[in-house]
Formats: structure tokens, sequence, C-alpha cells
């Protein structure tokens, strides 16, 4: 039987029985993209297919095969699949509660590493027993209700996954925050600086500016997996009212202390080791985005093959909704061109932007995010309102942005710390042709702003 409400390549799928279709949401643009060869591939293995032969089958592989490409097949020690956006479970909060207790009292050890680690049964006393569950590949997620504090709203998650010998050993309690660009992350710890909270984003690395070394987070280590997030939107509008709670990062998250903002062991090791084999790496480990001439949007590149396929690659599309983007905001997933990673586009009324490019690979962390990343250039990735404003705790106060100099537009008039970014985005080729294909709306052909 047809899978309902699938878009392209997840409906041939489907069809073939090669995914659940029980497991897939509804999507505003089923059959945007092609299904015969996808649904031969599904034929032929009788399972869902990896990425890899996903692309081996394709009409773009024999297209580049012909054409005299040097690429050779090859499976990564880490697998890679194509699956739909899992749903919320249909279990009511009261059986998900029940089914989590019982992991506990069947051994499963729960592991926070805040300032309940020494008892971590003060987590469900205290009000933090999850009553929704997502699963995808062999992790479950188990959750809270939504909650807020001043920064961010997030929800309390444990981790559930088996080890290698498929024992479920531990349940790892995380934070997941919605950032700028209203994609959902995993903290890999938390700060406080001169009184401020704040988040770890994860891994860091070094980078030599003027004869100086600084350390920098690459934020997108902590993006929850693109298949996610549309789960995650469905539940924070379940509900009703958001409580206040400013005391759950610290019970569930290591404090750093002050002037670290690099993670811990138990976020870097799982990364360290997936990408110590080089066959793990996407595109060898060097990046598949970045822009030719600094500061021109205009002069950005792509690695062979790792473009997004507006034309046969959208995968599926959903809805979440924003007031600071002016309501309605549709978010698409698609693959690139060389079936190698996936892209999360997002069009509001007035902004088009890109959350950064995941991996398809299946292994997750305790964290619940991928252990194999992306690279790419972050300008690529500036969300449609970004932070941008003049810091008064700098002595003399200075400007503080994240938009590329000379580019940010005009404060938003609901966050004033926040400048648009149009003026920069509408100017990278690649969203101008997202506008074109996609949206099917002409390019906003934004001029250049000053420098504020």
């Amino acid at each position: 039987m047809a899978a309902r409400g699938v878009a392209g390549p997840l409906r041939a799928l489907a069809e073939e029985g090669g995914i659940n279709s029980a497991s897939t949401e509804r999507f505003d643009d089923p059959g945007i993209a092609p299904r015969g060869w996808l649904a031969a591939v599904s034929d032929q293995r009788g399972s869902r297919p990896t990425a890899d032969e996903l692309f081996e089958s394709s009409p773009r592989c024999a297209r580049l095969h012909s054409e005299g490409s040097s690429r050779h097949p090859m499976t990564n020690p880490i697998p890679t699949q194509i699956v739909p956006s899992p749903r919320l479970s249909e279990r009511t909060p009261r059986q998900v509660e029940r089914a989590f207790r019982a992991l506990l009292d069947g051994g499963v050890a729960l592991r926070p590493t805040g300032k309940t680690k020494k008892r971590p049964a003060r987590l469900l006393s205290l009000g933090y027993a999850p009553t929704h569950a997502i699963e995808l590949f062999d992790t479950t997620y188990y959750l809270t209700d939504v909650r807020q504090n001043f920064y961010v709203r997030f929800f309390v998650a444990y981790i559930v996954q088996p080890d290698a010998r498929g024992v479920v050993r531990a349940a790892h309690p995380r934070l997941f925050y919605k950032d700028a660009a209203l994609n959902w992350r995993s903290a890999s710890h938390i700060g406080r600086q001169n009184g401020d909270f704040w988040i770890g984003k994860g891994d860091v690395e070094t980078v030599v500016l003027d004869g100086e070394e600084y350390e920098f987070s690459r934020e997108s280590t902590t993006d929850l997996p693109i298949e996610l997030q549309p789960a995650l939107e469905a539940l924070c509008r379940k509900a009703k009212t958001i409580p206040t709670d400013d005391v759950a990062a610290e019970l569930i998250l290591r404090t750093a202390p002050e002037g670290r903002i690099e993670p811990y062991r138990d976020f870097t090791q799982p990364r360290r080791r997936a990408q110590a084999d080089p066959r793990n790496r996407v595109n060898g480990g060097r990046s598949v985005a970045w822009f030719a001439r600094k500061n021109d949007p205009t002069s950005l590149r792509f690695a062979r093959g790792y473009e997004p396929d507006f034309d046969l690659g959208i995968l599926e599309t959903s809805e979440i909704s924003s007031s600071l983007y002016g309501g309605l905001i549709r978010c698409f997933r698609i693959l690139s061109r060389n079936r190698r990673i996936q892209y999360l586009f997002m069009g509001a009324p007035r902004h088009v932007w890109i959350i950064p490019p995941q991996a398809l690979t299946t292994e997750l962390s305790s964290y619940g995010v991928r252990t194999v990343d992306v690279r790419a250039d972050d300008d690529l990735f500036v969300p449609g309102y970004e932070y941008h404003f003049v810091d008064p705790n700098q002595d003399p106060p200075a400007l503080y942005s994240q938009i590329p100099e000379g580019w940010a537009g005009a404060a938003s008039e609901l966050d004033d710390a926040r400048a648009d970014a149009s003026p920069w985005l509408d100017r990278i080729p690649i969203i101008e042709e997202f506008r074109k294909k996609v949206l099917r709306v002409p390019a906003r052909g934004s001029s250049r702003a000053r420098p504020r």
C-alpha cells in the first residue's frame, strides 16, 4: 500500500516496502522528486537502501560515470541511510513515563553530568520524567514537555541507545534548545561568566588571526539530526502553556569553569573516534562550500556533487511559525546532487536561510547528534536575523556582529540585538536559485547595506 504524504524519493521507498509508512509525516509537496530508480533499489535489496546504494543506482551517478568521473564507490564503516523524519510516539504520556521507569528498574543507569550526578533519581522526583518519545535509527529520545528560561526554549531529553553488543546500559539526560536560526540543538555543557548564563556550543577549533590563536566553537556540531526537527516542532506546538524553568540546565549538564568554551570528552570522544577513519569523513574532511572572495556573497563555490539538488533531491517539507520572521516558515529537507549530505532550507515570508548541512550517517552520540559532520563556510548559514549590536560591556563599547561586515540591514522590531541579514543572504547564488526553483518567486536582488 502506498504511503500517504511522503515526498519524492521517500514515497518511492515506502511504496516498495523500503520504509515503514506508518512512521512518515504528512508533508506539503508530495511527488516533487522522481520515484523509479529508488523503488528499484529498494526492490532489489528487500530492505532500506543505504545512501551509497541510492547514489550508485541513480541516473545522476550513471551520467557522472559516463562523463569520466573518477569517483569510486565505497561503503563507509559507519552506515548511511536516507529515512523519513520520524513521528512522535503514539503512546500516551503515562505509557512513555512507565516505559522509561521500567528501563531504570531493569538496570539502565541514569547518568546526568550536572548537579544531580550523585543523586540522578532526583531528576524524576523534581518533575523531569519524560512524557514523549521519538525513535531515530537505533536511538530513542525520551522528552519532557517544552520549557523555557530567559534565554531559550528547551526540552529535557534522555538519550537511550544500545552499545556495541546491543545492550542498553544508560540513559543520558540532555538539554535540547532552539537557536536563533530556529534549529534545535543539543547543548554540550553550560557556563556562567560575569553573571551571564551561556550554553556550550560543541566542539572547538583553533584559528590564527593576526598572529594570535583563538578558539571558536563549531556550533553546528551540536545540531540535532535534520530528520528530528519536525517532530520536535510538533511537540513544541502541542504545548498550551510553556512553564519557566531556570534550574534544569545546571541539574543536567556540566558547568564549565570561567574561560572554558570547549566541551568535555563525552561529547568529543565519539566524534574523534568516528572521524579517525578517513572513509567516514565527508569530502575527505574538506569544505563542501566556501566563498572564493572574502565578504563577497556572489563568490560562493561548491565541491562538485555537494550542491543541493533542487530538481530531484527534495525529500520533505514541513512548517513552523515565528513571530520574529513574520509568520509561517516552510522547511525543505534537500539532498545534495551526489546524495552524500542533506540540507535544510528555511523559507519565511521575507527571508531565506540555510541550516548547516549534515551527513547521512546513522551513528548518533549520547548527545543525540551525529558523530560525523560536514565542513562548510559558516557565512553561508547566517540566519535571517542575526546578532548585531553594540556591546556596552566592552571598554570602550564595541560592535558585536555575526553578520559579514557591511551587510547588516535594519534591526528587528522585536529584538533590537538582531539585525536583518537578508542583504547578505539574498545575494548568495544558491539562495537566489532556491527562490526561483523551489519557492517559485523572483530573486529579491537586495542591494548591499551600509555598515552599521
